[in-house]
């Protein structure tokens, strides 16, 4: 390494640590892009509130494309790339510490120690209660993205960092719990909270774990109920174990119940 190279990546980790080596670029309300400092715009800009940056790739061949994701977050759509997105969204979009979530709002550019300008747009963005921010990629399999992505992840990781904020490559889900919490997303929408009184309830009736079909029949028709109860599981207001297979016999219990993982009834 040159003594010349050796003083620019010096220069570049310099400039990387106070939060100046990194710009943002995104999408103005009339949809004109604009350039700004990163450390600048992650104070001022509500990126989940941004359309994309760029729009998602459709890869021919692939059984699911882009699409739109119905935030119960927000009540908002959030653009989505991938079925491996769509299920990070889910995990997401349930998560009480959440309150925006927007797909690839924000292009991040740098230079890398050559002095060559690199940029990266993480697939999905979540904005905390707290204020603070994720940024993250959804990669179908770990080595998804090969060298590019995995220096991009280090990257953006420290622009991350460098504002309180972080990134994560997320990994795939397990396919049960995959499955179950598409299941339940199905019953997200508030239309399915059934007619007042009919949630309070539903809770009761699952004071204590029990059951899911002895606790819906403890309320009235399954056929009206159960649709409440997968409400209820969406949003926290009743738990069972997303973990194992859903059948009308897995044990479900209060908000917080603290014996997931038991199993109970017969099958």
């Amino acid at each position: 390494m040159t003594s010349t190279e050796a003083a620019r990546r010096r220069a570049w980790r310099a400039g990387v640590n106070q939060g100046s080596g990194f710009e943002a670029v995104f999408l103005d309300p009339v949809g004109q892009a604009v350039q700004q400092r990163w450390a600048d715009a992650a104070m001022t800009v509500a990126f989940e509130d941004l359309p994309p940056v760029s729009a998602f790739p459709a890869v021919p061949g692939r059984r699911w494309g882009p699409g739109l994701w119905w935030s119960a977050t927000t009540g908002r759509h959030v653009a989505a790339g991938s079925n491996a997105m769509r299920v990070q969204l889910m995990v997401l979009d349930r998560d009480p510490n959440v309150t925006g979530l927007a797909g690839r709002p924000v292009r991040l550019l740098w230079r890398d120690p050559r002095g060559q300008v690199r940029s990266w747009v993480p697939q999905l963005f979540a904005r905390r209660v707290n204020g603070t921010a994720l940024l993250a990629d959804c990669p179908g399999h770990p080595d998804a993205g090969g060298e590019r992505a995995r220096k991009a992840a280090e990257a953006v990781a420290q622009a991350c960092a460098d504002i309180g904020w972080n990134y994560r490559r997320l990994p795939p889900l397990d396919d049960i719990l995959a499955a179950n919490l598409k299941w339940v997303a199905g019953y997200r929408h508030p239309r399915n909270a059934g007619h007042p009184g009919l949630m309070p309830a539903v809770v009761e009736a699952f004071a204590r774990p029990r059951p899911l079909i002895e606790g819906a029949e403890a309320v009235g028709d399954p056929i009206e109920v159960l649709p409440v109860v997968f409400h209820a599981l969406w949003h926290g207001q009743l738990k069972t174990d997303l973990e194992a297979p859903l059948h009308e016999y897995v044990l479900v219990g209060p908000s917080d119940w603290s014996g997931l993982g038991k199993t109970g009834g017969a099958k």
